[in-house]
């Protein structure tokens, strides 16, 4: 038997790209759907966003932009979405197909700051960050684990642990299926768009191709 696992990340209140991302996992017949993180953040479109994400009963954790908007002020209109916020929790454990799977939004043990980042500025993996995060996870007690902030798309084993990072939907332009027991996964890009590997606030600004922060 074949799960199919439809996977976004850092959504950022924006409700069309993940239209796009939860028509193709309805078009591919996903069999669960897994968001890591950052529903909220930087646009005013966070309602309808979290309207999709619960009419697709899909299942996240909390990231960063989801505690700090939590952490604003309460306005009249906004009390099912804080409701939908406030029940994420930081992380999820599953087993599916004999695999267990722990989903964290920016790294294990229950970080929503940090992540893993392993790519350079033009999307390339940097070897001594993948040899960093192999030896940092191999006590993590997991076969897959799934995660997102860091705006890099990836999917790579680092010792005994799958890692995968969907990217943002609204800014790598991305989504993922993976497909469980073989461990395939599938991208697809967003809005007509193509997948940007690694995307942060400075390449609004800069050209230099040089690696900066990610103000994920």
């Amino acid at each position: 038997m074949t799960t199919r696992i439809g996977l976004v990340s850092d959504v950022h209140s924006s409700p069309l790209p993940l239209r796009q991302a939860l028509d193709i996992f309805e078009r591919e017949q996903v069999d669960e759907i897994i968001c890591a993180g950052d529903i909220a953040g930087y646009y005013d479109t966070v309602a309808p966003t979290v309207e999709l994400l619960a009419q697709a009963n899909c299942l996240a954790v909390c990231g960063n932009h989801d505690q700090s908007y939590l952490e604003l002020p309460p306005r009249d209109d906004d009390e099912a979405v804080r409701a939908y916020l406030q029940a994420l929790p930081p992380t999820l454990e599953l087993e599916i197909e004999g695999k267990r799977m722990l989903v964290v939004h920016a790294n294990p043990p229950a970080e929503q700051y940090g992540g893993i980042r392993l790519l350079d500025q033009q999307g390339a993996v940097r070897d001594e960050r993948r040899q960093e995060w192999t030896e940092k996870l191999d006590e993590v007690d997991c076969d897959i684990l799934i995660v997102g902030h860091t705006h890099q798309v990836y999917a790579l084993h680092l010792g005994d642990v799958f890692v995968i990072n969907p990217g943002s939907s609204a800014f790598n332009h991305s989504c993922m299926i993976l497909s469980l027991p073989d461990l395939g996964v599938r991208e697809f890009a967003l809005g007509g768009q193509e997948i940007v590997k690694c995307w942060n606030f400075s390449m609004l600004y800069s050209q230099d191709g040089g690696e900066t922060g990610s103000l994920a």
